[in-house]
C-alpha cells in the first residue's frame, strides 16, 4: 500500500472538488452518512432518489457516499456512468439478511405470488422481483395490488409488518430480515425521553420494531421526516431513526431540538449505522483520484433488475 500524504478537512474538501470538476463526477450523500461527507456532496437524500438524480445528470462518474447496494442501484440506473463506492467494506445488514439465492430458493414455495421488494436489497434479489419499493411508497404500491393477488414481500419484516398494519394484507408473506440500526431501539428509553420531553413529537422509521412505532407520533421515510419536521409548529422533536440523519434535520430547521433516540445498549447516545460511518472524506478523495472501487454488474443481471425499478416508476406492475 503506497504512503498517502497527510491532509486537513480543508484541503481534503479543496482537492476533493477539484477532482470532481476535473472528472465530471457527481457526489451522492445518503442522510445516514457523516456530516462532513453530507456537506461535501451535489445532492444528499434516501438511496433510490439519488440514483435517480444522478441519471438525470451528465456526470461521467457517480460516487455515491452510502453502502453498497445503493451504489448497485445507481448503476442499474446509470449503466454507461461509472460508479464508485469509497468503501467496499459498507455494506447494508438489511440487504445482507435477505441472500439473492436463498431468496430464490424461498420464492419456489410461492410461485403465484407477486414479489415486492424493498430497494434496500441487492441487484441479485431486485432481479427476482417483479417490483420494487422504497419506504416512502411502499404502502401505496400494496395497496395498489388486486386483492386476490397474492404477494411476497422483502426483506424487511419490520416495514413488512407496518405494511400489513396499515393496508390490512395479513396474508403478505413477509422475508425474515431486519436493519441492525432500526431493530435496536429501545421503547423504554424512547418513553423515558417522552415523560421529559412530553411536547415533543415522537418521529419514527418504519424499519422500527412495532413497540416501537407505537410509540410514534409519525412514522415516515427519511425525506417524510425531513418535511414533517420543517412543517410542523413543534420545536422539539424525538428521532427515532439513524443518526445521520440529524444533520439534515439541523442544518434545514436551525432553531429546533432534535434529541436522537437511544438503542437498548448505548454509550453515546445515539444510534449509528457502522456502515454508513465508514465513509469518510479520505476515502471519497482516493475514490476520485484512482477511479476505484467501481461497481460493476452483470448486464444481464442488471436489466432484470431494472426491471423491477421501472415497473415501480412506471406502474406497470399490475
Amino acid at each position: 500500500m503506497k504512503n498517502e500524504p497527510s491532509y486537513d478537512p480543508r484541503s481534503l474538501v479543496e482537492e476533493i472538488g477539484r477532482l470532481k470538476r476535473q472528472k465530471k463526477a457527481v457526489i451522492l450523500a445518503h442522510y445516514y452518512t457523516r456530516p462532513e461527507v453530507q456537506d461535501i456532496a451535489d445532492f444528499t437524500g434516501d438511496s433510490l432518489a439519488l440514483s435517480q438524480k444522478a441519471a438525470q445528470t451528465d456526470a461521467s462518474i457517480i460516487l455515491f457516499a452510502g453502502v453498497h447496494f445503493m451504489a448497485e442501484t445507481a448503476k442499474i440506473l446509470s449503466p454507461d456512468k461509472k460508479v464508485l463506492l469509497p468503501d467496499p467494506q459498507a455494506g447494508c445488514s438489511l440487504a445482507d439478511s435477505c441472500e439473492a439465492q436463498a431468496f430464490e430458493r424461498f420464492l419456489k414455495d410461492y410461485p403465484d405470488h407477486l414479489v415486492v421488494a424493498y430497494v434496500n436489497t441487492s441487484v441479485g434479489v431486485k432481479a427476482l422481483t417483479d417490483v420494487c419499493c422504497t419506504s416512502s411508497n411502499a404502502v401505496d404500491i400494496v395497496r395498489r395490488i388486486p386483492r386476490d393477488r397474492k404477494i411476497v414481500f422483502a426483506p424487511d419484516r419490520n416495514l413488512g409488518n407496518y405494511i400489513k398494519s396499515v393496508t390490512g394484507r395479513e396474508d403478505m408473506v413477509v422475508w425474515n430480515g431486519a436493519c441492525h440500526v432500526h431493530e435496536e431501539f429501545s421503547v423504554e428509553k424512547i418513553l423515558a425521553l417522552k415523560k421529559s420531553y412530553p411536547n415533543a413529537p415522537v418521529l419514527a422509521h418504519p424499519e422500527c420494531k412495532k413497540s416501537v412505532l407505537l410509540t410514534a407520533d409519525y412514522i415516515g421515510s427519511t425525506a417524510a421526516l425531513l418535511k414533517y419536521a420543517s412543517t410542523s409548529p413543534a420545536d422539539t422533536f424525538i428521532v427515532v431513526t439513524e443518526s445521520g440523519i440529524l444533520h439534515q434535520l439541523k442544518r434545514e430547521n436551525p432553531t429546533k431540538q432534535f434529541i436522537p433516540a437511544p438503542p437498548i445498549d448505548s454509550t453515546c447516545g445515539c444510534n449509528d449505522c457502522q456502515y454508513m460511518k465508514l465513509v469518510t472524506l479520505e476515502k471519497i478523495y482516493r475514490a476520485l483520484r484512482d477511479e476505484e472501487p467501481e461497481v460493476v454488474l452483470d448486464e444481464t443481471l442488471r436489466r432484470r433488475a431494472e426491471r423491477s425499478i421501472r415497473n415501480m416508476l412506471d406502474g406497470t406492475f399490475i
